[in-house]
This record gives structure tokens, sequence and C-alpha cells, in this order.
């Protein structure tokens, strides 16, 4: 097997992928603000990386994945001033923060089941690594590269810069352009040396929710400290890989590195991974525009921009046909020959079981064929996790399978020893790297279909309490016509097929 290359976004080039311990990888990956339901940009991101956990695991790596949750400390604007992003909602929902914080991260945990996501192996919350960050905060302040100003704390970028020579690496950008192109609203600016420094702990108004003690005022971490407290607390202050977003490069995972250079004097992530934009119809997805759609409206298809709903395999699958490092665009038209190709995947695994090399096997150019085209596969996922080219390779195979219970191609010219590869690396392909599940045999065992009827019951749920009832029917009325009944009682909703 050929060894496995990464893209290294901090490089801007591939680079053979060499884990600092032997055997094992520490990966962190920026996970959800969890102050609405997960949209699907989002489910790409994840899904991408569930697929190199995958990938890695299949390997013989033993990985410690971390994948966070936010639920505190992210602004309006990504700025340092601002509102609270989950503050806000329980402001207008009139409920505590925490009751935000653990309906959305449900939401996000049942749609990660829903597109049979692996769990990571740690998923931390923010709020409980307080004294980390404020630990952390020292450090950097220690270190020089942190000043405190009427109760918050900022980092120096200026002076780290100058005396680093990193900053803006990631992201391409450079000092100068940052005075620029500042985020901030100007709020506060008194209080900073410059314009591109930003705040590690902010003091908390006397309006705000959440707030903890700290040396310097009662208040609350910057949402880029928190990943630098939690990747250093579970994977060390260096570690294999570091993912998110490509929206994340700056200011976030910028800063990121800043704050580790700051606390440690040295890089979070040798090898940094970052997944591209989801468009839909050829454009950036905007609310504001009417241009986007959400995974419940793709099941339901209940949106314009579809004909008709998705299963979430089929969805998962349109998303492994593009490199996670690409855009991709969701199109009704793709959506449907995503459905077909998956399909086929799974009806040429089904006709694989049933075939049989001969008892005196001659092996011939149909046997070299067969092993040559596997061998792709693996040397496509080892060239930076190059799904769609792993597909091509399957889809090969997928003919081959088709073309040998035919009678097309000479099943004598295949061994016993290939077809058993072949058996195997096709099924773990397709389940165990892939990600994906056969919807007709496993969705009743699985749960799959329950969590996603789950996930429709409480948008519906949700539109009732709004009093959209338009939207409340619509979704029953779909479902109707997919033969499931939805019935109300004092209990709550139930559903059954019919």
């Amino acid at each position: 097997m050929n060894k496995l290359f990464i893209y290294n976004s901090l490089t801007r080039q591939k680079e053979p992928f060499v884990p600092l311990h032997e055997g094992y990888v520490g990966m962190y990956v920026c996970g959800p603000t969890v102050y609405s339901d997960v949209h699907l940009g989002n489910c790409r991101t994840f899904i991408s990386f569930d697929v190199i956990f995958r990938y890695l695991q299949y390997l013989g790596y033993k990985v410690r994945y971390v994948r966070n949750i936010t639920d505190v400390g992210h602004l309006e604007g990504d700025a340092d001033t601002g509102e609270d992003k989950i503050a806000k909602k329980a402001r207008l929902e009139q409920l505590e923060p925490m009751e935000i914080v653990q309906r959305y991260t449900n939401g996000f945990h049942r749609m990660m089941d829903v597109f049979n996501v692996l769990p990571p192996s740690i998923e931390p919350r923010a709020t409980q690594h307080i004294i980390e960050q404020v630990e952390m905060v020292q450090r950097i302040i220690d270190n020089g590269y942190a000043y405190e100003q009427n109760g918050s704390v900022y980092f120096d970028t200026v002076k780290f810069a100058q005396d680093k020579g990193v900053y803006g690496q990631l992201s391409g950008r450079v000092l100068e352009e940052l005075v620029a192109e500042s985020r901030d609203n100007l709020k506060h600016q008194d209080e900073k040396r410059h314009p591109a420094d930003f705040a590690i702990w902010m003091k908390a108004a006397p309006e705000h929710l959440m707030r903890w003690s700290s040396p310097w005022s009662v208040g609350f971490p910057g949402w880029h400290l928190e990943c630098s407290a939690m990747s250093t607390k579970y994977l060390g202050e260096t570690f294999d890989i570091h993912g998110g977003g490509n929206d994340l490069k700056f200011p976030h995972h910028e800063n990121e590195i800043a704050q580790n250079y700051g606390a440690c004097n040295c890089t979070p992530a040798r090898h940094w991974i970052h997944t591209n934009m989801l468009l839909l119809n050829g454009k950036k997805m905007s609310k504001s525009d009417g241009n986007t759609i959400t995974p419940a409206q793709l099941f339901e298809g209940t949106s314009p921009h579809i004909s008709k709903g998705y299963s979430p395999m089929a969805i998962r699958f349109f998303m492994l046909q593009a490199h996670y490092g690409s855009p991709l665009d969701l199109t009704d038209e793709a959506l449907q020959a995503a459905e077909k190709g998956y399909r086929r995947l799974m009806d040429a695994h089904e006709t694989l079981l049933t075939l049989q090399a001969a008892a005196a096997p001659q092996p011939g150019a149909t046997d070299q064929q067969l092993n040559e085209t596997m061998d792709a596969a693996f040397a496509n996922m080892n060239d930076d996790f190059n799904t769609p080219r792993a597909l091509a390779s399957l889809f090969e195979l997928a003919t081959k399978i088709n073309a040998l219970k035919g009678g097309q191609l000479p099943i004598h010219e295949v061994s016993v020893a290939t077809l058993e590869r072949l058996r195997s690396v096709f099924h773990d392909f397709i389940y165990n790297i892939l990600g994906l599940l056969n919807e007709a045999q496993s969705a009743a065992n699985d749960g799959v279909l329950d969590g996603l009827m789950q996930l429709v019951i409480e948008m519906r749920q949700d539109a009732r309490a709004r009093k959209d009832w338009a939207t409340s029917d619509k979704i029953r009325d779909a479902l109707k016509a997919l033969d499931i009944q939805l019935k109300d009682s004092k209990e709550g909703t139930t559903w059954s097929i019919n």
C-alpha cells in the first residue's frame, strides 16, 4: 500500500504523513457553535473529516479525534465586541443559555447520526474548560504577548508578528491588510494597542449572561482561545492534524497558531486540513437571497431548489463525489446522479456476494485487472484522501463485478484469493472507509430512520410553536406522500409506516 500524502494548508503543498508518535494520530477539528441547527455546509465538513478519521483507523493508526463544542465566547460577526451568539438566542427565546446549548447540541448529534458520522474520541465543551483557558491566558501574558486593559486581555499581534515572523503564514494575510480589514466595529479601540490585536479574555458587561471569575475580571474567554486550550489539553502542545472549514483559516486558525506560540513557543499542529465550501446551484448559500437549503428540506423534498427528497446516504455519497478541498455545487441533477451512483455500489456489493471463483482457478487478465483497480483505489485515498477518484475505482470494480456475473468476463480467470480480496476491499471501502450504509437493509435495525424521523418531528414541532402552519402542514403532507403517518397526542408525536 502506498504512503499517505496530505495537503498541508500551512505549507501549501502535499507532504508525506508521518505522525509524531508511531502508530498514533492526534487530530483536532473545530466543531459547531451550538446556537442554531447545523447547516449543510457544516455537515459537509464533518462528513469529510469522518472519512479522514475512518481511513486513518483503517490504515491501522490509533486515532484520538477531538471535536469541540463551542458554547460560549463566539460573538456576532466573529468579532471581539457585540453579543454572544448563544446568549443572544437565549435572550430572544427567554431561556437559559445552557438550554440553548443542550437543544442544539442534541440536534447536532442526531444529524451526525443520520449521516452515519462516527462520534469523536473526545468532545470537549468550552464552558467545561474555563480553568485551562485562564491558565493559557496567564502564560501568554507571562511570555509578553498579551496585555490587560480595563479587565479584558488582548493578544499583542504586532509584537508577536515582529518576534516570530509566522503570523499570516496560514491565511496569507499580512499585518498591513489586517489594519485595513479589521473585523472590529471600532468599539474598544481605545483599549487595544493595535487594531489587529484580538481579545483572549473579555470583561463581561452587566447584562452578559455567561461569566466566570478570573485574575483580570469577571468575564468570559475569547472564541479563538477555546480551541487552543482544549487541543493542548487533550493532544499536547504539538499534535498531528488540525482541521476545519476553509472559512476558519482567518481569523480563527491564524489566531490559534499565534496563541499557541504565545503560550508555549510552538505550533499547535504539523498538518492543517481545510474543507471547501458547499454551493447551491452555482452560488454561495445565502438566506437573504433565498439561495439556501437545510438538511431537513433535503430529506423532506420541501425546498423549491429540489424536485423530491433524498436519503441521507444519497446525500453523503453526493458529498464524497468532490475532493474535500474543492468547492461542491449542490443541484437537483447532481443529487439525482448521486442517488443512482449510491444504489449502483450497493447493488454491486450484493452481486459480489453471489460470485464464486472456479475450484481450479486459472488467473488471467481479469484477475490482474481486478487487483490493479483495487490498488488504484487505495492509491487514490493515499493521495490526500481523494474520494472522487477512489469512487471512480469502485465504479470500475462494480462494472467488472456485473460483467463477471453476466458472463461478459470469464470467472475462471479470477482466483479464489483475488475474489476474497475483492469482497473484503469492496466492503471495507463502502462501509468502513466511505461510511455508507445500505439503507434498504439497515435503516430499521440501526435507528437511522428513527433518528431522521425524530429530527423531522422536531422541525414540525418548532414550526407549530412559531404558528407556521404552512410549514407544519407541508411536512405532514410530504411524509404522507411517503406513506409515513404522524399521530399527535398529549404524550407527543409518534410516526408509523402505512
